[in-house]
């Protein structure tokens, strides 16, 4: 069963400018799955995350700071992150964990105790 799967976002015509989608890693492990999240320039105050549904949505506030002189030449941007990703059914939402390090954001996505194999014992 997979994770997550990406969900186009609802974005109106002024969003799309305004925003960018960071780069994802995910993984699954035996307990859950991790979704790491490229945000450089975020930090924790920039932040937001919001559960609704079956749904994650991830949203990083750039800090610009002024630029000390002319710009000759730039390919990065100064826009915001904004990514949604619809969850597995299998994903406990209760217990979602997310942390950033350094511009990487780390999303923990535990599996449902009803979905994770279990032993049986024989009486």
């Amino acid at each position: 069963m997979k994770a997550t799967l990406q969900k186009e976002p609802r974005v109106t015509p002024e969003q799309t400018a305004t925003f960018v989608s960071p780069e994802v890693n995910i993984f699954e492990t035996k307990d859950g799955y991790v979704l790491e999240a490229e945000l450089p320039g975020v930090n924790k105050d920039g932040l937001e995350i919001t559960l609704e549904g079956n749904e994650v949505t991830i949203t990083g506030h750039r800090h610009v700071e002024a630029l000390p002189g002319e710009t000759l030449f730039r390919e990065s941007t100064d826009a915001d992150y904004r990514r949604v990703f619809e969850l597995d059914p299998a994903i406990d939402t209760v217990n979602v964990s997310a942390r950033i390090e350094q511009g990487v954001l780390t999303l923990t996505l535990p599996k449902s105790e009803r979905v994770k194999p279990r032993k049986i014992s024989v009486d």
